[in-house]
């Protein structure tokens, strides 16, 4: 007798839809499951488990024929112990304890334990999207991923615990309570892990923040150990603007397919942060593996992506950054066909001015020679550099600011004009699908960035005594851009051109 279940793939950010096949038939070899269709180790495993969970849960396991399981498009790789449970029911159904209606118009999806309940799988949100994208109308997905699949108006997500539990109401015994799309971000955002209030000195600093996080800038900070450059890049996601809706459920996406996405949060409401160690791979960075997962940079996606120690990172990791701070896209080829991940992050890199990190200091003297700085700053290319906006120095923070009791101006007033610059940048840019100014183009630059003649004559003679590029040329407008956002100002005056060329004077200049 044969049976179709309909299930789900996960593939990029992406899901396919699967139609589990099972038949069974007398056969010589009896009581073997065959699992075809490019499957990985773990769907191969599935057969196992599948065959203990329908007889811990009060259940006859066909021993006596062979089963044949296909997963359906053969071509499509299928990985992950997400198959389990529609398998499962195939196995039931094909054997004639399951009416075989009882699923139409259904996705199902789960991983099972030996006694038949159910574990997380990863992938729900992405697989919930597809199924009201086809207008499915039913989802069954495991209790602890329910949340995360209600997130997508549309099909009713069932929370099933267990594999008799859902025969249970397939077979009207018991009632299984659908949930309510609940996809909603709170009033009031968290508080901030670092207040700005609490960073002592560094005024300076905490301006070119301010810039990077209101434009969408990208920043390079230099400057010696224990100065707060860790400090303020973790206060950073405190002063951006709030995720929107659909920043958060584009975000949580990544973080589903990722298996990142946290018990107790169904739905992303912070802009990310992630500072990876500098011994990471390039595939953990950019993405990759046999079959690519995201990486840090997509991890980073709508937040902040912070490289301490810079000049440490291995030359081919920083490299293969560049394209994806031009695209905010980052496409992984394999031999089984490529995939694209988005990568639109605030890149914030910190660094010291050489390798024993007190050069230039005011108290402790630099035991590094200029050969030995000049190699250590030399492992950031100029091409890199170039696709960095924002450069500035982190000097030692004075003894009279680390003790003075006064609090600065804290992360919540800073959030507010970073949120006034940003409501301008979307009014100004939403007719040609950009969200902040760091994302424009040539075109955008052209018309939203004119200069008057007194700001014509300052950028050209930073052009020639900064020896600035064209992509230089254009960050600065960018830069300048921001800084008019940050006042209400409707035109890029002088000041604002002149603070912006400030950001652009090169740190690694000895």
């Amino acid at each position: 007798m044969l049976a179709k279940i309909r299930s789900a793939a996960v593939l990029g950010l992406d899901s396919q839809p699967i139609e589990v096949e099972v038949d069974i038939r007398r056969s010589g070899q009896a009581g073997i499951m065959t699992i075809v269709g490019l499957p990985n180790a773990a769907v191969r495993e599935s057969g196992e488990r599948v065959r203990a969970a329908i007889r811990n849960s009060g259940f006859a396991f066909p021993g006596n024929k062979r089963v044949t399981v296909n997963l359906a498009p053969a071509d499509l790789r299928k990985e992950g112990p997400s198959y389990d449970l529609p398998i499962a029911l195939g196995v039931l159904a094909a054997s004639g304890q399951l009416p075989p209606a009882a699923l139409d118009g259904a996705v199902v999806i789960g991983e099972l334990s030996l006694d038949g309940s159910l574990r997380h799988v990863r992938g729900t949100l992405p697989i919930a999207d597809m199924a009201r994208q086809r207008e499915i109308e039913t989802l069954y997905v495991p209790a602890v991923d329910a949340r995360e699949a209600a997130l997508i108006p549309g099909p009713e997500v069932y929370p099933v615990a267990s594999l008799a539990e859902l025969i249970g109401h397939l077979q009207g015994f018991q009632h299984i309570e659908p949930l309510l799309s609940h996809a909603e971000l709170p009033a009031q955002p968290p508080p901030p892990v670092v207040d700005f209030a609490e960073i002592k000195g560094q005024e300076h600093a905490k301006r070119a923040l301010e810039v990077a996080a209101a434009g969408g800038h990208n920043l390079l900070m230099m400057g010696p150990p224990g100065a707060g450059k860790t400090l303020m890049a973790r206060a950073l996601p405190g002063i951006m603007s709030s995720l929107s809706l659909e920043e958060a459920l584009e975000v949580t996406r990544i973080y589903s397919i990722s298996n990142k996405l946290p018990a107790d949060m169904p739905l992303i409401q912070l802009r990310p942060f992630r500072a990876p160690h500098h011994t990471i791979s390039h595939a953990g960075l950019v993405g990759g593996g046999h079959w690519p997962r995201p990486g840090e940079i997509s991890l980073a996606h709508r937040g902040v992506l912070f490289l301490d120690e810079l000049p440490e990172f291995a030359h081919r990791v920083l490299e293969v950054m560049r394209q994806p701070l031009e695209d905010k896209v980052v496409t992984i080829s394999r031999a089984q066909g490529s995939l694209t991940f988005p990568a639109s992050f605030t890149l914030i890199a910190a660094m010291n001015p050489c390798p024993c990190g007190y050069y230039g200091d005011s108290q402790r003297e630099c035991t590094c020679s200029m050969g030995n700085i000049q190699r250590y700053r030399k492992r950031i290319s100029g091409p890199l550099l170039d696709r960095i906006d924002l450069h500035i120095e982190v000097p030692r923070v004075p003894y009279d600011k680390i003790t003075n009791d006064a609090r600065g101006e804290s992360s919540e007033s800073i959030r507010a004009r970073v949120e006034g610059a940003r409501s301008r940048q979307q009014e100004r840019l939403s007719e040609v699908g950009m969200a902040c100014n760091a994302d424009m183009g040539p075109g955008e630059l052209r018309k939203y960035c004119p200069l008057k003649p007194d700001s014509q004559a300052l950028i050209r003679a930073a052009m020639s005594q900064m020896q600035l590029s064209a992509r230089g040329y254009h960050r600065i407008l960018k830069v300048s851009r921001t800084i008019a956002d940050l006042e209400g100002a409707p035109d890029i005056q002088t000041q604002h051109l002149a603070e912006a060329l400030q950001y652009r004077t090169r740190v690694l200049t000895l």
